[in-house]
């Protein structure tokens, strides 16, 4: 991931809201995840990376400006996947709001 494509995930992801409903999906991620792990639900596990959708659509309609899209449909899902974790991090640090 380059540090112009976290840039360009940022401005998409400028209200804190949309930040909060992301962070929100990130931290359901991790409890899915940890879920099927222990119940040894592999068939499962491969959906972890689509559990945040929701919530990060359901940001983005609700709380983000007129046209903001979630930036999946603008970079690849990897590429996405990747700002969304980092953005995840920023907001534990500390670096950016969700209020």
């Amino acid at each position: 991931m380059q540090d112009e494509d976290y840039k360009n995930y940022l401005k998409n992801h400028n209200h804190p809201k949309v930040r909060l409903m992301h962070f929100i999906g990130q931290i359901i991620t991790i409890v899915f995840f940890a879920y099927t792990a222990y119940n040894r639900y592999w068939g499962l596990m491969f959906l972890t990376p689509l559990v945040v959708y929701p919530f990060a659509v359901a940001g983005h309609v609700f709380f983000g400006k007129k046209g903001n899209k979630p930036s999946f449909y603008k970079m690849s899902f990897v590429r996405a996947k990747l700002c969304d974790i980092k953005m995840f991090i920023d907001i534990l640090k500390g670096n950016l709001r969700i209020w």
